[in-house]
Order: structure tokens, then sequence, then C-alpha cells
């Protein structure tokens, strides 16, 4: 008997910040940043990002929604859906993993040392510290899932697209996603 799967999301975007746009240039990727979501409907997006929509200097663990936040006053922001199957036990194992630290006392925070290191191919871990990409990878990872062992040491936000098993089942403007969208793609 096969066990039943369960979907989880990795979102990738480009809000055209300024920081975003400069990587944009630097990278010459369409998409510069990754979050992942449980939920279907991508109401809750976690990430390591700007904890101010207005401040892009402090960053840190964050929970992100095109109706708060970032995406909420970047309202062009585009974005990839990428719709990735896993078992229950990695579904709960991600989801543990968010809210350990939604919950945590811990401060976590941006790794910026290790985003400059990433941008010239070298790895630089901080405790507690993460940047998006790094962030999503840790998840996906702590909950076990084969896929993310295909992604290599330093991950960019365009190595999701590229997982075994993974399907983009939205592309376009963050407002304007719906969960029909993930339907049609289906």
């Amino acid at each position: 008997m096969t066990e039943e799967t369960r979907k989880v999301y990795i979102v990738l975007s480009q809000t055209g910040t300024i920081l975003s746009r400069l990587l944009k240039i630097f990278t010459k990727k369409q998409f510069n940043h990754s979050s992942i979501s449980p939920y279907q409907d991508l109401h809750y997006m976690y990430s390591f990002g700007r904890l101010n929509a207005y401040n892009p200097f402090i960053g840190g663990f964050v929970t992100e929604s095109a109706d708060f936040g970032t995406f909420k006053r970047f309202s062009e922001t585009e974005v990839q859906v990428i719709e990735l199957d896993v078992t229950e036990k990695e579904y709960q194992d991600i989801c543990k993993t968010i809210d350990i630290m939604l919950n945590s006392d811990v401060t976590y925070r941006y790794n910026v040392i290790g985003l400059v290191y990433a941008a010239f191919g070298k790895p630089y871990k901080r405790k507690n510290c993460y940047y998006c990409s790094e962030f999503v990878t840790m998840v996906l990872r702590q909950g076990n899932v084969d896929a993310s062992n295909s992604l290599p040491l330093i991950v960019h936000p365009v190595n999701f697209a590229s997982m075994p098993g993974v399907r983009t089942v939205y592309r376009g403007k963050l407002r304007e996603f719906s969960q029909s969208d993930i339907s049609k793609a289906s």
C-alpha cells in the first residue's frame, strides 16, 4: 500500500525592493527570494527576510503573506509557486520545524555574511542565522525530504525549481494568486 502524500509549496519571488533588484542584476536570475508554505492558499509563508516592510536593514525569521508585510507593501511582487509532494511524516516534520521556530525564545537573525559568502560560492554558517534559501533548505532537510538531497551545498532560490518531483503550479503576481491556480495546474 502506498503512503498518502501531502503538498508543500516553495515560493520564489522578486519583490522589486532595491536589494532584490541588485541581486537580480548580480545573479542574473528572475527570482532572488524563497519562502516555504505548508498551506495551499499561501496565506502564511515562512522565510528569512526583513522584519519590517519599511526597514531593509534588520532581518530575521518572518511570516510572509500577500496580505501584510513586505509582500503587501510591494504589491507587484512576481512569484513562481512550486509544489512538492511529501509523505505525511515529512509534512509533519516540516510543520514541526516551522512551529518550533515560531514559538521559540531564540532570536533568529538574517545571515548577511553567509549571503555574501554564498555569492562567491563559499559556505558560511552562523548559529541561528539564515538567509532565505538556506532556511528553506534547512526546513526540507529537517523534514527528511528526499528531494532536498539533490540541492547543492550553497542553495540559491532557483535551485528549488530543479529538485526532482517539483512542479510549477503558478507564475505571476502574488496578489493575483488563488488556490484555483494550483487546481488548474495539477
